[in-house]
């Protein structure tokens, strides 16, 4: 497998973004967007994801994205293999899920050529 190779499961209006399949969530933290295109926020928000986390022993990240009614639900987080710190590593993905400017900057991303966004 290529480095840049990610494995895209559709199934309905689910999207699973996953370095290594089966997808696995030992850990995860889950928030809601805007609509926007799933595709697009799952590569952005595995990107900071990784950039956030790539020193966690272990660690490979796995972005879920859901269509809801009015927006997106989103679990991110991933499989670790080895030893951590459940409470630490839901604290990080939290802080990346929460940030304002990463979440302005994934719907910008999302809504490009769809002429949606944050609201």
């Amino acid at each position: 497998m290529s480095r840049d190779r990610w494995h895209i499961r559709r199934d309905g209006p689910v999207l699973t973004l996953a370095r290594r399949l089966p997808a696995r969530f030992d850990v995860a933290v889950a928030t809601e967007l805007p609509p926007g295109g799933r595709q697009r926020v799952a590569s952005q928000i595995r990107q900071d994801l990784w950039r956030a986390l790539q020193h966690q022993r272990g660690f490979s990240p796995v972005v879920e994205v859901t269509t809801i009614a009015g927006g997106l639900r989103v679990r991110a987080g991933g499989r670790v293999d080895g030893a951590f710190s459940r409470c630490a590593l839901e604290g990080r993905i939290r802080a990346v899920l929460e940030d304002p400017a990463r979440r302005d900057r994934w719907c910008r991303v999302a809504g490009k050529g769809r002429g949606t966004g944050c609201a």
